[in-house]
């Protein structure tokens, strides 16, 4: 079966200081509990803040490396999930779940892509 690759993009100047709420945290966890039992999760994590962040570049034959926050960005992956589904549909279905489990004032995107094999 393929494996899919949900990066989780958020706005972090329109996530809450505090971050993620109680309940939305146990919202989280018993989803992820679903997904694992039903076998598709293989992993999932959430990332610390761009500002603790590091970028490594490279252009014209040159390295550039440079530390967050990262001012040029609107959406910064502050997440991802490793799921094997038979197809993308069941891959977007669960990435839809996820995505409801927040409250309104989120916004948050998940860019799902089928993980290229050998």
């Amino acid at each position: 079966m393929p494996r899919y690759l949900s990066l989780v993009k958020l706005d972090e100047k329109a996530t809450p200081a505090e971050g993620p709420s109680p309940e939305l945290m146990q919202r989280m966890g018993e989803l992820i509990e679903e997904i694992t039992k039903a076998g598709v999760m293989l992993d999932t994590a959430g990332l610390t803040p761009s500002a603790q962040g590091t970028r490594v570049h490279w252009e014209g034959g040159q390295i550039s490396v440079t530390d967050g926050p990262f001012t040029e960005s609107k959406e910064v992956v502050g997440g991802y999930a490793i799921m094997q589904c038979k197809d993308k549909a069941e891959a977007l279905e669960w990435t839809k779940r996820f995505l409801k489990v927040h409250e309104e004032f989120w916004t948050v995107t998940c860019e799902v892509r089928e993980i290229a094999e050998g």
